[in-house]
Order: structure tokens, then C-alpha cells, then sequence
């Protein structure tokens, strides 16, 4: 018989920290590429779950009021695009709209809690905790209360390993459902413009 897996809270596992802005931020955005990577959500890929760059840096001194981020540790945005996980793949600071989730103690492999963090499971557990309050936003309280299961490293690694190639072929099909998707508009534009 195959034991069943531990279910723990996600605070009882891992540090879950709120990250934080320099203010006013106009002041701490750098041209200096010796700036630190000022991580938004538009630096987080639409497909995929690593952030491997920033578009915008900011001055080493905004660093006492920011959160930083280092390879290795996840990131869950918080509001606008609400439970949405990222592995960092670069050094770089979180502002407030993102949630550090850092593994610290190696409970899981980052592939598989990326994966996990931003299940429909895990978003219903979100959901419920947010309800109530007028804007559906996260913080580390509501992600710490959600209950996840702990399978062992080895069955983390596999489950990791069958979503990321599930994640490879949906990303295939919604770009060659793109391309079909141009080619038909092309089509019908050049009908259009015949017809005149």
C-alpha cells in the first residue's frame, strides 16, 4: 500500500515573506547596471515560470525597504494577477505586489512547488481565505493557512517532471493554434481588400 502524503500548512514548510518599494520609487530607478533587478509583473513571462530579467534596476540604498530575492527562491504575485508562482532564476528585489516563498529548509523541489503554489487546488484555498475582504489580494497570513501535501523528493521531482512536459505541449499547441489563428486573419484581410 502506498502511504498517503503529509499534509501540512505551506507556513509550517517555508518562509513566506511580503516584498516592499522604496518611496517615492522615481528616486531609486537606475540607468546603473550596477543596480539591483527591480522584479514587476510584467518581467514575469506569460509562458513559462522563471523571471530572467527586469527592465528596470534601482539604487543599492533602496534596498533597507524592498525584499530581496535570490535564484532558487519563488515569488507569488499577490493582486493583479493573483496567485500566480515564479522560480527566480536572478538576484533581484520584490516590491509589494509579490509574496517571497523561499524553501529554506529544502521541503520540496522548486519545480514541483512552483507547480503546486499555482494550482486551481491552491487558488480555491486562496480564494476562500480572501473572501470578505473588497479586493482579492494575498498576503503572507492567507498563503501560510493553505494546506499542501508533501510527497517525498522523488515523487516531487516526477510529478515536476510530467507537468513541466504538459506545460511544453500546451505551450506548442496555443502557438500553433496562434499561427493557424494569423494565417486565418491574414486570409480574410486579403478577401476583404479584394472585395473592394
Amino acid at each position: 500500500m502506498v502511504p498517503a502524503w503529509e499534509q501540512r500548512k505551506l507556513s509550517e514548510l517555508v518562509e513566506i515573506e511580503r516584498g516592499g518599494s522604496p518611496r517615492p520609487i522615481e528616486r531609486y530607478i537606475t540607468d546603473d547596471p550596477c543596480g539591483l533587478n527591480w522584479v514587476k509583473i510584467g518581467d514575469a513571462p506569460e509562458l513559462g515560470r522563471y523571471i530572467t530579467q527586469t527592465t528596470e534596476k534601482i539604487k543599492p540604498e533602496g534596498l533597507a525597504k524592498t525584499r530581496q530575492v535570490y535564484p532558487g527562491d519563488l515569488v507569488l504575485s499577490n493582486s493583479m494577477s493573483f496567485g500566480r508562482p515564479y522560480i527566480m532564476a536572478i538576484k533581484g528585489c520584490i516590491h509589494d505586489g509579490w509574496l517571497l516563498i523561499r524553501d529554506a529548509q529544502k521541503h520540496f523541489d522548486p519545480i514541483f512547488l512552483c507547480h503546486m503554489l499555482g494550482a486551481p487546488q491552491m487558488l480555491n484555498q486562496y480564494r476562500m481565505f480572501a473572501a470578505g475582504s473588497t479586493v482579492n489580494n494575498l498576503n503572507k497570513e492567507l498563503v501560510g493557512k493553505a494546506i499542501v501535501s508533501l510527497p517525498s523528493k522523488d515523487e516531487q521531482r516526477e510529478i515536476g517532471i510530467v507537468f513541466d512536459r504538459l506545460d511544453s505541449l500546451i505551450t506548442l499547441h496555443q502557438r500553433k493554434y496562434c499561427g493557424v489563428v494569423s494565417w486565418m486573419l491574414g486570409v480574410a484581410l486579403v478577401r476583404l481588400s479584394s472585395e473592394k
